[in-house]
């Protein structure tokens, strides 16, 4: 049990509380009442209070592993890809300023790294280290080819099918 000793200090009288002393700035010590009324406890007031929407978050975010963790390694790595090309339009449309969802931003970052941890998981399995991880990780960027995003394919196939529809 830790012990608290005050060897220095020195607490005045009751008289000379009233009377302000030119000495010393310091006139004594306040100590708060400490509540004596019981708080419920924290698993009581869960059970009171209808779900937050933290409970439903971490349902979704569940799912959402497990559809990660369902997938292959080259699987998650061509999302990996779309979803930094979607994140790429995402910036691109923003600098343009044309409208589109600022909470987009952070889902697909999340979601990216959600895989990426999942990757990782993946290769501490089979024993890869760090230093060898980052090595196949440039290995593996270098190997990428560039390509547009689907939402940017998506786009171009509409406006291929507008303009047959006005050629036709």
């Amino acid at each position: 049990m830790a012990s608290l000793s005050i060897s220095s200090l020195t607490f005045p009288s009751k008289s000379n509380l009233t009377k302000p002393s030119s000495s010393s700035a310091f006139h004594g010590v306040r100590i708060a009442h400490l509540c004596t009324t019981r708080l419920p406890s924290v698993s009581s007031v869960r059970a009171s209070r209808p779900p937050s929407s933290s409970v439903v978050m971490m349902a979704k975010r569940e799912e959402e592993l497990k559809e990660i963790r369902a997938k292959s390694t080259e699987e998650l790595n061509e999302e990996i890809v779309d979803l930094k090309g979607e994140l790429f339009m995402l910036r691109l449309q923003r600098s343009a300023r044309n409208e589109f969802k600022s909470s987009e931003f952070r889902r697909m970052r999340k979601r990216i790294a959600r895989m990426l941890t999942v990757k990782r998981e993946r290769e501490v399995e089979e024993g890869i280290n760090k230093r060898l991880s980052r090595k196949l990780d440039r290995k593996w960027k270098k190997s990428i080819v560039p390509r547009p995003p689907p939402s940017l394919k998506k786009l171009q196939e509409e406006e291929a099918a507008a303009e047959a529809k006005e050629s036709a």
